[in-house]
């Protein structure tokens, strides 16, 4: 069942700068293959289900295998019958605001 998720992992308690912990998160996301975009808050992540699931466990792990406390916010819309979720939906908002 295609999946789109907006997931944010952080790490917790290692300092007020996060970037290195954050950019490894983000490259696994990308290894993935899955299509991705990150944002200042969110990386989004589209794709059956299982497969998704898997990257955020990967991903998440990455970082609490290292013994770093992490924190995992997550959204997920799931839709069936519909693909390439993380283009069109703004596609669709973009067309609606042009109309206006």
């Amino acid at each position: 069942m295609n999946t789109l998720v907006a997931v944010a992992i952080a790490p917790i308690g290692v300092g007020e700068e996060l970037a290195e912990e954050v950019a490894e998160v983000i490259r696994i996301i990308r290894a993935s293959g899955l299509p991705s975009r990150t944002n200042s808050m969110f990386t989004e992540i589209e794709g059956e289900w299982d497969e998704v699931m898997n990257v955020i466990k990967t991903a998440t792990f990455s970082l609490a295998e290292k013994g770093i406390r992490t924190e995992v916010i997550l959204k997920a819309d799931i839709r069936p019958g519909h693909i390439n979720m993380l283009q069109t939906k703004v596609e669709k908002v973009e067309k609606a605001l042009a109309n206006n």
